[in-house]
């Protein structure tokens, strides 16, 4: 039963996929997730039925579009691919709880922002305002193991909140003393809903994971001259991949930096 179950949530995800395709070409832009239709982005043409099956669609038309023969961006196979395979993994990892249907709405939205960031550079007020407003009616039933491993508790909403205020004002002061080089006040937002996500104490994990992992690829790619010095890197990709693996093991990396000191 477990693998039927494993499956079925791998198709939910790579559904889930096909959406969040839809979120990141039209969202920057200003249009409506819902008219006009499915479309081909070159002929206008609607799209039928078989050409939305995720995955097997973009497999069987071979990356081109069935009328125009454009082609089809090869991301719109890898999100909706990899999100199919996440969301079994979740499914395998966190059984069915509400536990996984939280962490599943968290972890799509921070992969829609980090496309999204990775492409426009933007951050949108429109993906943080509502996911804000959604994580304060999220807060009371989101379970979670406690963060020394002692059980599970309630996250709650002022638990959120002070993770909320924790992760906004992270990353705040440092924009402010750099006057917003480096990063902007959009990822101060989205730092803020990291932490509504994840709580007080792991949102730590979450931003300074992020800030960490930016500045290592940041190195990287300038001593490999992939960008110059004033360039503007996508630092709420980075916080969008260490906020998902805080969801995860935020606790367990806790008590593994909590024992390191108490040894």
């Amino acid at each position: 039963m477990e693998i039927y179950l494993t499956v079925i949530f791998g198709l939910f995800g790579a559904a889930v996929g096909s959406f969040i395709n839809v979120c990141v070409d039209r969202l920057p832009a200003g249009k409506s997730l819902n008219y006009p239709p499915s479309h081909c982005d070159v002929c206008q043409k609607r799209l039928a039925v078989l050409d939305l099956f995720p995955v097997i669609s973009y497999i069987t038309l071979k990356g081109h579009c069935r009328y125009c023969h454009a082609k089809i961006p090869l991301r719109v196979l890898f999100v909706e691919l990899g999100c199919g395979i996440f969301t079994a993994f979740l499914f395998w990892h966190q059984g069915l709880t509400l536990e996984l249907a939280f962490t599943a709405f968290y972890s799509y939205i921070f992969i829609i922002i980090a496309i999204i960031d990775l492409r426009h550079k933007l951050i949108l007020n429109k993906i943080v305002y509502p996911s804000l407003a959604a994580s304060l009616i999220i807060a009371p039933f989101f379970i979670k193991q406690d963060v020394v491993g002692s059980g599970v508790v309630d996250q709650g909403i002022v638990n959120a909140l002070i993770g909320g205020a924790v992760g906004f004002l992270f990353l705040l002061i440092p924009v402010i003393v750099t006057q917003g080089r480096g990063m902007g006040f959009g990822d101060v937002k989205y730092a803020a809903l990291i932490g509504m996500a994840t709580g007080f104490a792991e949102v730590l994990v979450a931003v300074l994971g992020g800030i960490i992992l930016g500045a290592f690829v940041g190195v990287i790619l300038l001593a490999l001259g992939m960008k110059k010095g004033k360039d503007a890197i996508p630092f709420g990709s980075f916080l969008s991949l260490t906020a998902i693996i805080t969801l995860l093991w935020g606790t367990d990396i806790l008590d593994w930096y909590i024992n390191l000191f108490l040894l």
